[in-house]
């Protein structure tokens, strides 16, 4: 009998990809980690203790099939690993780059919780794709059946809504993505940095659903492209994915002077200029942060985003304000670590009360936090340290807050679409559908401000619940309705 190819984590030590030296990677937006050679990727994969529960999987929000993947490449089955990932997860080399694999996957790993380090299950994820893309294993979808005569309309081209176009591709629907972006692919492209994904991962992507026969209307805008109402005549089932890019706004003194800018318009100009485009705001330096003393404000993975492009834009310094202290902090703490490296400069328990400068902001008035009794949350809230207030030089301040929803209802012309008191768009769970008929919901502008992984998976969920109602629709309309319905789809 051939010896068992796992349990390896007893004699192997846990191997992350090599990352570039803080010296080389500062002057690039390239990701930051080497790839995988296949011997270390068959080594690390190896260390999974095929353990009878798997906590990696049941804490993934796509409960993907962690050590049965791990297994087939700890045995040189590669394309039969890609071929599991793959059915579970629409992206997993993207996931595989951008999910906080500490808090989730890797942190619930078994042999992490014995002391030996977790598997590093997103670094062989992100090689297990890749290499497919390589060896061209990764093919335009092939639908199971022509449903083509019924169509699907998506607004929103970012993770929950390439998801959902995917598998309703995958079940013969005609699919059209609608966005506001010159792009497709979201925060993907747009407000993720390069150094944690390239855009090369995101562009082709979107091209294997263009390839797979999905329509996209980029820079389409509903509201005023068309309205909502528009889009439904239009199409038998829509879905609502355009995430939620409204930014918390802070109340300071100072607040509305130059040089304080929003964190998406920050990223969204540094990433328009990887793809080689001339940014007004960035060639006159409102969104530049060369030669400058950066603070950035807040503690979670926009923040990070930020302050490790700040570094590479060539920042004088950069220093992030969180009012909670480390272990407190919402963002990965890799990222952190990978900004440490870089120069970034953590100033914890702090918060700004004042920004200062006539013209153009030139600092911040910050006060020390503590913290004090748990909220309704569980997290202890911070109250100002009286007492222990400090200044800050600062020629660019970003605010990352998070983010909340646009008024839908307003820039859809639709005010009958319900929403919560949050923003977010009121949907029926057990079928994801908002309170318009055909019309559902899935990703961040349900659930807020979220990570990649559970739009894809509200992607996955949503296109499930679509295509019964889709199926349920085509079986009660008349014979002579389902053909005109046909000559309809024919003249779109």
């Amino acid at each position: 009998m051939a010896d068992n190819p796992m349990l390896k984590f007893v004699g192997v030590e846990q191997d992350y990809p090599a990352k570039r030296a803080p010296g080389d990677r500062k002057g690039d937006f390239d990701e930051i980690a080497r790839a995988y050679a296949m011997e270390k990727a068959e080594e690390q994969s190896a260390r999974c203790s095929q353990c009878g529960v798997p906590y990696c999987s049941v804490h993934c929000p796509l409960h993907n099939h962690i050590p049965d993947w791990l297994k087939l490449t700890a045995e040189g089955r590669l394309r039969e690993a890609f071929e599991l990932s793959n059915s579970t997860s629409t992206m997993p080399e993207i996931c595989g780059r951008i999910c906080p694999q500490d808090r989730l996957c890797e942190g619930n790993c078994v042999i992490e919780f014995s002391g030996h380090g977790a598997v590093t299950i997103g670094s062989v994820e992100k090689y297990i794709t890749d290499t497919a893309w390589k060896e061209g294993w990764v093919e335009p979808i092939t639908p199971m059946r022509d449903r083509s005569n019924q169509s699907v309309g998506i607004i929103g081209a970012g993770p929950a809504g390439l998801a959902t176009a995917e598998y309703m591709r995958g079940h013969g629907y005609a699919v059209h993505v609608y966005d506001r972006h010159d792009r497709a692919g979201g925060l993907l492209t747009y407000g993720i940095p390069g150094f944690k994904l390239e855009k090369e991962i995101v562009m082709r992507r979107v091209r294997r659903l263009k390839d797979s026969g999905i329509e996209f209307h980029e820079g389409f805008e509903v509201g005023k492209d068309a309205t909502l109402e528009e889009l439904r005549a239009k199409h038998d089932a829509l879905l609502i994915s355009t995430g939620v890019y409204k930014a918390r706004q802070l109340k300071a003194p100072g607040v509305g002077a130059p040089g304080v800018v929003e964190a998406l318009d920050f990223l969204i100009a540094s990433n328009r200029k990887s793809f080689g485009e001339t940014v007004e705001r960035f060639e006159n330096g409102e969104l530049n942060a060369a030669g400058k003393n950066v603070v950035v404000i807040g503690g979670g993975d926009t923040a990070m985003d930020c302050v490790r492009t700040s570094v590479r834009q060539g920042a004088k310094s950069v220093k992030c304000l969180y009012r909670r202290d480390r272990e407190n902090m919402p963002g990965s703490q890799n990222e952190v670590r990978n900004a440490e490296e870089e120069g970034v400069e953590f100033v914890w328990l702090s918060a700004p009360q004042a920004f200062e400068g006539q013209d153009a902001v030139s600092g911040v008035k910050a006060v020390g936090m503590r913290l004090g009794a748990p909220d309704a949350s569980g997290r202890r809230t911070p109250q100002a340290d009286p007492g222990s207030e400090f200044d800050i030089d600062a020629d660019l301040v970003i605010k990352a807050l998070g983010f909340d929803a646009e008024d839908l209802p307003g820039m859809f012309g639709s005010p009958d679409l319900s929403v919560t008191r949050w923003g977010t768009l009121r949907v029926d769970h057990k079928t994801m559908q908002t309170s318009l008929e055909g019309v559902f919901a899935a990703g961040d502008i349900v659930r807020g401000a979220s990570l990649v992984v559970w739009a894809i998976r509200d992607g996955r969920d949503v296109s499930g619940h679509m295509h019964s109602y889709l199926k349920a629709k085509a079986a009660s309309a008349p014979a002579p309705a389902k053909k005109k319905a046909a000559r309809k789809k024919e003249a779109v």
